[in-house]
């Protein structure tokens, strides 16, 4: 006679937990997202408070992540665009960086459109992380700090855990995309 437990509470349970993990991976990826769109607002992107310094991407660090990753790139097309486009009109650009990241930020801290929101993040993350592929760099800089939490907020629905993704979504009948 073999004794089994009751498992019945698990799913629930484990539901529950994960909805409230996704809720703090989400706030969290959010804050890193606002924080950094406020540094390329403000321009201001080194900070010491006395007992914590730290540094944040501003508009001149971005343009020249950006104009690196051209340069480093084995992807000829990519870098091109990089070079010609991206950083040779880094005012439009900085300028669409700083509303893009801003915005990202408050979807993903409020629950707005979340998915979107991650996938917007990866459109801007992407290219530079593809770029920095071959170029020798930390293996999981990119992957772990940015593109491993935007993958999973772009297929997981954390909006509709303490987000406004949830009152969308019964507002829509449960379609709400995000």
């Amino acid at each position: 006679m073999t004794a089994t437990a009751d498992l019945s509470h698990q799913p629930k349970d484990t539901a529950a937990l994960m909805a409230k993990a996704f809720f703090a991976l989400r706030v969290f990826t959010g804050l890193v997202w606002l924080t950094n769109g406020l540094a390329k607002l403000t321009g201001v992107g080194k900070f010491d408070w006395g007992f914590f310094s730290f540094t944040l991407i501003n508009r001149d660090s971005a343009k020249a992540i950006a104009s690196g990753a051209a340069d480093q790139t084995q992807l000829g097309p990519l870098g091109d665009f990089y070079r010609g486009v991206v950083v040779a009109h880094w005012d439009v650009f900085g300028a669409f960086l700083t509303v893009a990241e801003l915005a990202i930020g408050i979807g993903l801290i409020f629950g707005i459109a979340t998915r979107l929101a991650a996938v917007g993040g990866l459109g801007l993350i992407g290219p530079i992380w593809i770029m920095l592929w071959p170029a020798g760099g930390y293996l999981w800089e990119y992957p772990a700090e940015d593109l491993f939490p935007l993958v999973l907020l772009a297929v997981v629905p954390a909006g509709r855990t303490q987000g406004f993704d949830a009152r969308l979504a019964a507002r829509f009948n449960y379609r709400w995309p995000f």
